[in-house]
């Protein structure tokens, strides 16, 4: 489903592989939605320009850095089927093989990475990295990269700007974005239109509001209507359990409400059914919105002391 911060990241990548820009840093909280939206963002890519090879590489969690454990995650990321060669210097050849042989396959001088959870890289990394983007320029493929990851990543670009690191912030992170969860009633409309338009399969003319609900669809129920309906019960829920901050609903609890909704439909479904403000607030508590952050609070007092 589309949302507000989708379509923002959109926009960069589009302008990053227009102008031809290395590399761009997309950061913000966890539970909003980003490894979703590579998903979704590869979906686009693979669409708007079909040429084009993207990978999504998982950044691995270890305490101590290797070489050799980076690359076979990069030859895991890209599909190689054998991903645990022995030698270093092996598995960095076979990365860069692979990476030509599927750019030349599809006629493109542009390979994307996705890097999920970013802020795990250490500089070693990135600088064999930067290796692997080298290695392929000379070869007339351009590794564009998108990082993705928490507010420690942008915190980690400042650090490299500070010490001198700036090779890495001029390939990897030139230009920088806060991804966003659902911020208003205007971003919830735009999530909710998503569910009332998106036909699966594409052409079958179902969308997910008319499949779950297609006696009140018929007669005229849009999902979109609700929007400040879902909007003003999670403020109230947001409210009513004292959470510091603004409202800033992720995208697990956001859709987690709407699908609760719709699985509903089985159940409700009827030409003179309406969406009330009992329906959303209802869901809303079911949702684990305010459990969750209620937790996230308590993690972060107990890391600030």
């Amino acid at each position: 489903m589309a949302t507000a911060a989708i379509e923002a990241c959109w926009l960069l990548v589009d302008r990053c592989l227009q102008y031809r820009i290395p590399g761009a840093l997309i950061f913000g909280e966890s539970r909003l939605g980003k490894t979703y939206a590579i998903e979704y963002l590869r979906l686009l890519i693979h669409r708007e320009r079909p040429e084009i090879p993207t990978f999504h590489v998982q950044a691995e969690h270890k305490s101590t850095r290797s070489e050799g454990a980076f690359f076979s995650s990069l030859l895991r990321a890209v599909r190689h089927p054998e991903p645990n060669i022995a030698r270093n210097s092996s598995k960095r050849k076979a990365l860069h093989d692979r990476l030509l042989a599927v750019a030349e396959a599809q006629k493109s001088t542009i390979v994307v990475f996705f890097c999920d959870e970013a802020q795990r890289y250490s500089l070693h990394e990135y600088e064999w990295l930067r290796d692997v983007h080298d290695e392929l320029a000379q070869c007339g493929v351009r590794l564009t990269t998108f990082l993705f990851g928490q507010e420690r990543l942008c915190e980690q670009r400042a650090r490299f700007q500070e010490s001198g690191d700036t090779q890495i912030v001029k390939r990897f992170m030139v230009e920088t974005l806060r991804f966003r969860g659902v911020l208003s009633a205007v971003d919830a409309a735009t999530c909710l239109k998503s569910y009332d338009e998106h036909e699966y399969p594409i052409g079958s003319n179902w969308s997910f509001t008319r499949y779950y609900y297609p006696y009140a669809f018929d007669a005229g129920l849009r999902l979109e209507k609700s929007a400040h309906l879902l909007w003003d019960a999670f403020a109230l829920a947001h409210q009513q359990a004292a959470l510091a901050g603004e409202v800033e609903i992720p995208m697990e609890y956001f859709s987690r409400a709407v699908e609760i909704i719709l699985l509903e439909g089985f159940l409700h479904d009827a030409v003179d059914f309406v969406l009330t403000e009992q329906h959303w607030t209802a869901v809303v508590k079911h949702s684990g919105y305010v459990a969750s952050e209620q937790a996230a609070e308590r993690n972060a007092r107990g890391l600030g002391h």
